[in-house]
């Protein structure tokens, strides 16, 4: 899950207005069920309100990054160096998706097939020759090539 989405949540369902949505979040992250990169916790604490006091009493919400991550981030970079904006000082996207891909690529502990999604509020970006670079096209890029070796899918919310 992205900050953007916490964000939209929390803007739309406020913690203290809307308890009980927050709660089905937190059964959710205990469940194993909805994480996100800790480069999303970055962002989020930089602002100073509910949802920063929320995301940090969420430990097992927020994935620390893992070689593979690294190494499939790098691969991000390599095609796409713009997806990481200079003027900020976190930016969770390209960990968003290296942590969807490292997800799709392990196999399952469950009998039951699980079927990723990234949940993202999406917003266009600009490469510096002025095409549009949007995380989705991105993810399904690095997703078909991932899901070729390992022949599973994961869907993007747009």
């Amino acid at each position: 899950m992205d900050s953007s989405s916490l964000i939209e949540l929390n803007r739309h369902n406020p913690i203290d207005v809307f308890p009980s949505v927050w709660r089905n979040m937190e059964s959710l992250i205990s469940k194993g069920l909805l994480v996100a990169p800790t480069e999303v916790l970055y962002e989020i604490m930089e602002r100073d309100d509910q949802l920063a006091k929320w995301a940090k009493e969420q430990t097992s919400f927020f994935r620390a990054p893992t070689q593979k991550q690294i190494e499939i981030l790098k691969d991000i970079l390599k095609a796409y160096p713009s997806m990481v904006r200079e003027d900020r000082k976190y930016d969770a996207d390209s960990w968003v998706i290296a942590l969807a891909i490292e997800m799709i690529t392990v196999p399952q502990q469950t009998l039951i097939s699980i079927k990723r999604i990234v949940v993202k509020e999406e917003k266009l970006r600009w490469e510096k020759n002025q095409n549009p670079l949007r995380m989705p096209e991105i993810q399904h890029r690095f997703d078909r090539h991932y899901r070729n070796v390992q022949n599973r899918r994961m869907e993007v919310l747009r």
